[in-house]
């Protein structure tokens, strides 16, 4: 992936699902001191939920619980069942917890299935789409974040490095997930928004909508009144690299007042991945695994 592709950006669970022990094969990837792989423990979801804190919170102005910011942890229900990738920076004296520096949420369907449904259904049509697809095998991308003194070249390659992998570990047949712009008006994204509307919105047996009662406009401009490079220079860095893969975007966005963002779908089938980037990363994601 593209080197700013996600530069944007259950308290103490137990995980019956995760390894009791670290085990050396589950490395998804290295370049240089930096490694990616799953959490294997409660204690690093707990400090992957620091991390996200720091960053949604601290950084980003996000509004959780009484108990999330009594904590310093961003945490929901979700986190006692998803998968959570992590890069980790073994240059850091001290134990994996301190070494996380940036962390996403994986979430397969058969998964989300057994415990109640996609997150992000909370906001957009999820089951519409999934009704479309009952041959495939979709898997959520989530609170994806990165601390600022790393959001570098090597952090991103990582990271995409670790979901290409767990996608074709788990026989995945498309990936989906909110990108969020900063703030809670849409109409100060109206560029962005528009271009997205026009270009690469999901449509036919991909098309998705946000639920009725959330869903606000992107269509806020004319398609002519549109300028291609400035809306590119207005994209989020995670969205424009999810655009580079071959990602489209859902119809309508949603504002997330908690979050402070508003949020638009992406919707990236597998078969749709860019050469380029299969080609970079491998077809069997082995580019960054040894």
């Amino acid at each position: 992936m593209s080197v700013d592709a996600f530069n944007s950006a259950v308290a103490e669970v137990h995980r019956p699902s995760s390894p009791l022990a670290p085990k050396e094969g589950d490395i998804l990837g290295r370049i240089g001191s930096l490694e990616t792989r799953l959490a294997r423990t409660a204690s690093e979801i707990d400090a992957a939920q620091a991390v996200r804190f720091r960053v949604f919170v601290e950084e980003m102005g996000a509004q959780l619980s009484p108990e999330a910011m009594r904590r310093k942890r961003d945490f929901d229900a979700y986190d006692a069942f998803c998968d959570h990738l992590l890069v980790l920076d073994r240059s850091i004296e001290g134990d994996s917890e301190d070494q996380i520096v940036g962390t996403y949420r994986l979430l397969r369907q058969e998964v989300a299935m057994a415990n109640g449904g996609f997150y992000s259904a909370s906001e957009f049509a999820i089951d519409e789409l999934l009704a479309r697809h009952p041959d495939k095998r979709f898997m959520e991308l989530g609170r994806s974040c990165v601390l600022p003194d790393y959001r570098t070249k090597r952090t991103v390659e990582l990271l995409w490095q670790g979901n290409w992998a767990y996608a074709l570990k788990h026989g995945m047949s498309a990936m989906f997930g909110c990108a969020s712009f900063p703030g809670i008006h849409p109409e100060s994204h109206a560029l962005a928004l528009s271009f997205l509307h026009h270009n690469v919105a999901a449509k036919d047996e991909w098309a998705v909508t946000a639920l009725p009662h959330l869903a606000r406009d992107m269509d806020l401009m004319p398609a002519e009144a549109v300028n291609p490079k400035r809306a590119l220079m207005a994209l989020p860095p995670l969205i424009k690299g999810y655009l580079r893969l071959g990602a489209m975007v859902g119809s309508t966005a949603v504002v997330d007042k908690a979050f402070n963002t508003t949020d638009v779908l992406i919707v990236l089938p597998i078969a749709s991945i860019s050469d380029r980037y299969l080609n970079y990363y491998g077809a069997d994601a082995g580019r960054f695994a040894s």
